[in-house]
């Protein structure tokens, strides 16, 4: 039986399971975007989460830049950026405090080390493009995926041979320096800004993705979900996600916050249906 058989619905995901959900973690690109575009019914879908008390924390390969523009203006609680190596979070006056995986001596050591890597890279394999958004990239080295699989597999086989940590999405080929990734960062920032062990708990915690760099995530959590374009990686998934949407990208985003505030819905016979203005 092939992977993609095995793959459940979250249309079959215990409802006890998802009301045991806390918080959500999610991938950016091709998660909560479909085709490079953000649609208002996904926007408003983690604006329902944040309501109904259920914080959405994007987690993603995207650079800084993006993700300061996200933390200040999105109803996130926070963004873990560049595959983990910066958290950025809007702060009571509405600035944003950034939170390195590195103190500042060793990123300073891990930049240079980037730069150095990435004039070797340009020198040897002169056919690849850095990646557009580079000059918003605060402690990571990202290049567009080469559409020739000979070519990419030799920009993966450069990060490692220069020690860096290296991962591809639908987006990037991502290198950086310092043995961590999403799920080590999501480990600290729970930890320290709400107190979860998402060891201990990791039913607290819905995880959704799309690629090969979710993989430590997918792993992890028992409530992960892959929308539907994450058949495409499975081959190079060491485990896949635990459940699958119908739809991709945000489409499938909205299913998961649609599962979840379904959850908690406790229906109670003979109660008069609320009116639109009544939120208590």
């Amino acid at each position: 039986m092939s992977v993609i058989a095995t793959l459940r619905p979250l249309a079959r995901a215990p409802t006890a399971a998802l009301a045991r959900v806390r918080f959500v973690l999610t991938d950016m690109d091709d998660t909560l975007t479909h085709q490079g575009r953000l649609s208002a019914r996904t926007y408003d879908a983690i604006e329902r989460l944040r309501d109904a008390g259920i914080p959405v924390l994007p987690v993603t390969a995207a650079p800084a830049g993006w993700a300061d523009q996200m933390a200040r203006m999105w109803p996130v609680d926070g963004v873990i950026a560049e595959n983990g190596g910066l958290f950025l979070r809007r702060t009571a006056d509405g600035d944003v405090e950034r939170r390195f995986w590195h103190g500042n001596a060793e990123r300073t050591i891990a930049t240079e080390r980037l730069e150095r890597l990435r004039q070797a890279i340009l020198g040897e394999l002169p056919a690849v493009e850095l990646a557009s958004d580079q000059p918003f990239r605060l402690c990571s080295l990202a290049f567009r995926v080469p559409a020739d699989s000979g070519l990419r597999a030799a920009l993966v086989q450069h990060y490692r041979s220069a020690g860096a940590e290296v991962t591809v999405n639908s987006l990037w080929v991502l290198g950086w320096f310092g043995g961590y990734d999403k799920l080590g960062m999501a480990r600290r920032v729970m930890r320290e800004i709400h107190r979860l062990d998402i060891d201990a708990e990791a039913d607290a915690i819905a995880y959704a993705g799309d690629s090969i760099n979710d993989a430590p995530m997918f792993a992890h959590f028992p409530t992960s979900v892959g929308v539907s374009t994450v058949t495409d990686f499975l081959a190079d998934l060491p485990r896949p996600p635990t459940w699958i949407t119908r739809g991709p990208g945000g489409d499938g985003f909205v299913e998961l916050a649609d599962a979840l505030l379904a959850a908690r819905t406790k229906p109670f016979p003979f109660s008069e249906p609320r009116s639109a203005g009544d939120h208590t």
